[in-house]
């Protein structure tokens, strides 16, 4: 495909996802119709995709074709020449549609809901602003290093040796951030042979927050995919167990465990109903997921305040739900993926005030950046002694 005809696609793509489609759904929907579209394609194509839905407001909203052309001009791109009616791309440009862009204002050229703006400068104060322009770009890549299997600098060089470079993060002893040929990574012999997992460096940074003591009973317990009930497995001598009220969502955590050579016990909400109280519980709660809006914009723009207030019920439920699995010395963490007061330091307080027996132990707010996805954790203990 020609660079112009990949624009018409992804014209042709956001303009489904502008009417309700999920931006996976319409990327998946257009691919599986158009089979000529190599890998490289695709690739491009869901790139323009994604760099829109970060900027949509930014870019002046509007449908597809005008979304991809504030895209184009704002990167510097010739317009002239992906805009021609030539070979599949999109028709000329018309005389209004070369006008210069309006000023914004912050909201907007922040691209963050009106609604939504009170409770981002509440919750980030002076890195508002900055903290939303971060999520206008791509995010990198990052792996987490099975440190049972190979050090970090082996990783790298295994990786290396299938054409990706990747590079040591710093503060997290686990992470490798990818610089090159990330679409290769789970073709690669480092990802086959279990070196190396897919994970967030926050993700990986929030695991070495929670203190571990040899054969404690660990439970993952909004498990998921099970990405942190394997990190927990890799860097602690621990039981570990990873429960997922959706039993569907940790189905690929046997073959995970698998490859990575980690020992994860499944428990079923059945399960989990007769089994002892655990030494640390970790409670990864449903969020916003404002903190990863670079690898989600979509969810950006999906957010209502409704969501957001089921959202916190959600969260005091899960995290009251998790301090009951947690033995009387033990320790409970709540995480999320949101940089919000309302979903992270709110919670954290309301559960406090709810139940006086606990006590904050330590908490920490990772901010997105070149480093990692925005990340939130407060550990907590029991202040009960029998």
């Amino acid at each position: 495909m020609t660079p112009g005809a990949r624009v018409a696609a992804a014209i042709t793509i956001l303009d489904q996802i502008l009417t309700g489609v999920p931006a996976e759904q319409a990327l998946t929907g257009w691919a599986r119709s158009s089979r000529f579209a190599g890998s490289k394609d695709r690739a491009a194509i869901r790139d323009h995709v994604f760099d829109v839905l970060r900027a949509k407001r930014s870019l002046g909203e509007g449908d597809g074709r005008s979304l991809m052309i504030a895209l184009m001009r704002r990167d510097g791109h010739d317009l002239a020449a992906l805009f021609n009616g030539v070979g599949h791309a999109p028709p000329a440009l018309a005389d209004d549609e070369c006008d210069a862009p309006v000023p914004l204002d912050t909201p907007a050229a922040c691209d963050v809901p009106d609604w939504l703006w009170p409770a981002w400068q509440a919750s980030l104060g002076d890195k508002a602003k900055a903290v939303a322009l971060v999520q206008q770009t791509r995010a990198s890549v990052f792996l987490r290093v099975n440190l049972n299997r190979a050090s970090r600098a082996d990783a790298a060089r295994l990786l290396a040796a299938d054409d990706i470079d990747a590079a040591p993060v710093a503060g997290v002893d686990t992470a490798l951030r990818v610089r090159s040929n990330p679409r290769r990574i789970k073709l690669s012999q480092a990802y086959v042979d279990g070196f190396v997992e897919l994970q967030d460096a926050s993700s990986q940074w929030a695991i070495g927050r929670v203190p571990v003591k040899p054969g404690a009973r660990v439970l993952d317990y909004c498990a998921g995919g099970g990405g942190k009930a394997l990190a927990f497995a890799d860097a602690y001598d621990a039981q570990i167990f990873a429960h997922d009220i959706n039993a569907r969502r940790m189905a690929d955590i046997p073959a995970r465990a698998a490859r990575a050579g980690a020992k994860v016990e499944i428990l079923t909400t059945d399960a989990l109903q007769d089994a002892d109280h655990f030494d640390v519980v970790f409670c990864d709660a449903p969020c916003s997921g404002s903190g990863t809006w670079r690898r989600t914009p979509d969810a950006k723009w999906r957010l209502t305040e409704d969501d957001l207030d089921h959202l916190g019920q959600m969260q005091k439920e899960a995290l009251a739900a998790a301090a009951a699995l947690t033995c009387t010395s033990g320790l409970l963490a709540y995480a999320t993926c949101s940089v919000l007061c309302k979903e992270n330091e709110d919670i954290v307080n309301a559960f406090i005030d709810n139940d006086g027996s606990w006590k904050i132990v330590s908490q920490e707010k990772r901010l997105p950046d070149a480093d990692g996805d925005g990340f939130f954790i407060c550990v907590l203990q029991t202040k009960k002694t029998t």
